[in-house]
């Protein structure tokens, strides 16, 4: 992309990647805490994911950053290493290796494999899950850690019971910034867009951050009632200035190169992390209103880049990130400036404004979030997916459960598994053709078995029945015109039949009869 085509939808592109960069800071944080990381490392990622990644990706609207699928691997990868975050940042940067290797490799194809049905099923699966994890931090409750996907927790509870639990805990402060700003989004979106088009350029969720900064401050000095507990504001590192924040940087620790289980990291991140992001991409392309298409290939090339850099300064694992991708498309993003954009807004932000970024309270935060999640789970989705009939809502729906009751790739493994019995099913069933011709040919009935053009040994049960079916006493044409292969199973079911045909008195013809 050249430079003028880079910033010809910059008015659309930068108020989208203010958006996405509070969607991001809270994520960066709280997912560097689940992952038992420094908090600067989650920041780090967020940077390199939307500056290095940014530039070398060629997706127009996909956002890169740490992942709350790695934030387990990445907490026991930490503990297997004994607790060296140098050694693990060696293992990020192998893992980057691997993924460009990968990219080189031409390995994107694997991208096409994943059905459609099981792509909106985790588009809409991953936005019930932004609501319902967000909903405790809207009633400041927040005893789960931004960023945290998984279905059980370590505190014991799971995802419905922290809810619950919240619902014992209201903060009136927090649920009242949240409940205002959920308000300010939906009047934003639904009316003062289409009145004029300064509505467009100032997106809604600046308005709701500015907002609760102010509703923060004035709960401070006491001018309203209320009151937000640490915990419920967002909590950066304040650097004093840029030397200090440049400090922070922690560097690999090459020695460990020849410790087997670094390697073996390495190579797990790299597979899980290039999973992660093909899933992505195959779900933001869905969402792009341009239905433009990215190069996964080149997608893989560039979370190693960005792998690589993360490791070698001391930031989490990247992986593109449907949450941020999501809020970038929903937000107005054209380009793949919003992505760069956000990164170089995290960069700024964190040597310069960190102090004020520690004002804005999470409430307003998961409001913005439950309304991308709301976007990408809408109840004419999931009308829309049962019209289809239930070979595509059976996995849809299962993908859904499988992602709120786990977590995301065991989510997608269930929809897949459920596509691929479907695709089985319909396999068996459309293997072959059987008709019946009316006349008689010498006082037989005759059938025609057409086969078709791909009959493989999922078939064989289905063609055993229909030939077991044929009547005693007629004639039978298998035709193999049509048929390009067949699975010697098959063949020596058609094989067995014929000898075993006479004892039924049953004539058999073969058309262009595939031997082998």
């Amino acid at each position: 992309m050249n430079q003028s085509a880079l910033f010809k939808h910059f008015k659309s592109d930068l108020p989208a990647s203010i958006v996405v960069f509070f969607v991001a800071l809270p994520l960066c944080l709280g997912i560097a805490l689940a992952s038992g990381a420094p908090l600067f490392a989650g920041i780090i990622a967020g940077i390199i994911g939307g500056i290095v990644v940014g530039i070398a990706s060629g997706s127009p609207l996909g956002v890169s950053g740490p992942a709350a699928g790695l934030a387990v691997i990445v907490f026991t990868s930490i503990e297997t290493l004994g607790g060296s975050w140098q050694a693990f940042l060696t293992a990020v940067v192998l893992a980057g290796i691997f993924q460009m290797i990968l990219g080189f490799a031409k390995a994107g194809f694997i991208a096409y494999f994943f059905p459609s049905s099981v792509i909106k099923g985790m588009l809409s699966g991953i936005g019930l899950l932004i609501i319902l994890k967000q909903i405790p931090h809207a009633l400041g409750w927040d005893m789960d850690v931004e960023g945290d996907d998984a279905f059980l927790q370590s505190d014991g509870q799971n995802t419905f019971s922290e809810i619950s639990k919240a619902l014992d805990f209201i903060t009136p402060g927090a649920l009242i910034i949240a409940v205002v700003s959920i308000c300010i989004l939906l009047f934003w979106d639904l009316y003062l867009t289409k009145k004029h088009k300064i509505f467009q350029l100032i997106q809604g969720p600046i308005v709701v951050v500015v907002l609760g900064i102010v509703m923060n401050i004035l709960y401070t000095k006491q001018f309203l009632p209320f009151s937000l507990d640490e915990k419920q504001i967002v909590s950066i590192p304040v650097p004093d200035s840029v030397g200090d924040f440049f400090h922070q940087f922690t560097f690999p620790d090459l020695s460990v190169l020849g410790n087997f289980e670094v390697w073996k990291i390495a190579i797990v991140i790299a597979i899980v992390a290039s999973l992660e992001t093909l899933l992505c991409v195959e779900a933001t392309d869905k969402l792009d209103p341009d239905k433009r298409i990215t190069p996964v290939n080149r997608e893989l090339k560039a979370q190693g880049l960005g792998n690589i850099v993360a490791g070698l300064i001391g930031g989490l694992p990247i992986t593109q990130v449907i949450v941020r991708s999501s809020a970038n498309i929903n937000f107005g993003g054209k380009t793949k400036l919003s992505a760069i954009l956000h990164g170089l807004i995290l960069l700024i932000s964190a040597i310069s404004i960190a102090g004020v970024l520690n004002l804005v309270p999470l409430a307003c935060l998961a409001a913005i979030l439950i309304i991308v999640g709301y976007k990408l789970a809408k109840p004419s989705l999931f009308v829309q997916m049962y019209k289809l009939g239930w070979e595509q809502f059976i996995p849809f729906l299962a993908t859904i459960i499988a992602i709120l009751a786990t977590d995301l790739l065991k989510g997608i493994t269930v929809g897949i598994l459920f596509g691929i019995f479907y695709t089985l099913r319909h396999s068996y069933r459309n293997s072959h053709h059987l008709k019946e011709v009316e006349k008689s040919e010498n006082g037989m009935k005759v059938h025609y078995l057409i086969l078709a053009e791909e009959v493989s040994f999922f078939n064989k049960a289905s063609v055993l029945k229909t030939l077991d079916s044929i009547p005693s006493n007629s004639k039978v044409i298998i035709d193999c015109t049509k048929s390009k292969s067949i699975a010697y199973d098959v063949i020596e079911l058609i094989k067995n039949f014929e000898s075993n045909a006479t004892t039924k008195n049953i004539v058999i013809e073969k058309i262009n009869f595939i031997e082998n």
